[in-house]
Order: C-alpha cells, then sequence, then structure tokens
C-alpha cells in the first residue's frame, strides 16, 4: 500500500488573460469543475478567481497527473463554458501555460484564505505580477524569453 498526499496550486488564465468570466457565471463555472473533481476522485480544497484567470486548490490521487489534470479541467470547463453562452458570450479558450505549486498539510488553511481573498488580492496586483511573485516564492526560475507569451499576451 502507498501513502501520498498531493497538493497542488493550479493558476491557468484565459485567452490573452480576457476578461471573459463574468461574476454572473462564476458560482456555475465553479460548481462544473467541483463535478469534475469529484468524477476523478479529485478533493477541491478551495476555487476562486478573477474574470481573467482561476486558481484551484486541489489534492490529487497518485494515479492523476497534475498535466494530465489540468488538461482535464480545461478541455471540460472550455465545453461547458462554450454551451452556456448566455454565462460566458465573450470566452473564447484557455491558455496553454499554467502553473502548479506542491503544497504541505501545514501550509493548507494559508493557500485557502489566499484563494479566497483574490478579489481583495487583485485591487492591487495583476495577474502576471501575482504569478511572478508565486513563481519567486516557490522557487522556480522562469525564461524571460518565453515569459512574454505564456503569461502576458
Amino acid at each position: 500500500m502507498s501513502y501520498t498526499k498531493l497538493l497542488y496550486h493550479i493558476v491557468f488564465r484565459t485567452h490573452a488573460s480576457r476578461p471573459v468570466i463574468a461574476e454572473a457565471g462564476e458560482r456555475s463555472l465553479y460548481n462544473y469543475i467541483f463535478g469534475i473533481c469529484q468524477h476523478h476522485r479529485v478533493k477541491l480544497f478551495r476555487i476562486g478567481g478573477m474574470p481573467n484567470h482561476l486558481h484551484l486548490f486541489v489534492g490529487l490521487p497518485p494515479t492523476l497527473t497534475v498535466a494530465d489534470f489540468v488538461k482535464i479541467v480545461k478541455v471540460a470547463a472550455h465545453n461547458y463554458m462554450k454551451s452556456e453562452p448566455a454565462l460566458f458570450p465573450l470566452f473564447e479558450g484557455w491558455a496553454k501555460s499554467y502553473c502548479a505549486l506542491t503544497y504541505c498539510m501545514a501550509e493548507k488553511d494559508a493557500v485557502i484564505r489566499y484563494i479566497a481573498s483574490q478579489k481583495e488580492h487583485h485591487a492591487k496586483l495583476s495577474l502576471q505580477d501575482e504569478v511572478k511573485q508565486l513563481m519567486e516564492l516557490n522557487g522556480i526560475d522562469r525564461n524571460e524569453k518565453y515569459w512574454q507569451q505564456d503569461w502576458v499576451e
């Protein structure tokens, strides 16, 4: 028997960081993503975001890679949002890149609070600056050559 606790804070944005997730559709989208998580035996601790990006704090089963999970969520959420044009009339898709950070159980509550306070947080900080800050705090080097196309455009 193997024992794991694989906690990830995942951030991904809309195509070209366009603000297309209106508050009117947020709850519906979050509930849909919660259903995706349940179907794949993923524990969703917190979801939140802004009109141009989402944060998920999840516990993944050991049989599901973070890359596969992000792909599953992006594809399913894309299809859902396209099927609900009244809620997401301007949605074109998700950007290719994402940021995934690992945390331990001792940090769980802090990550949950961070995601819960996205609206207040982004009154002071852009998505690009937020992701840069998260990467720096977690010791991730970024290649400036690709930074523009991955997180700014």
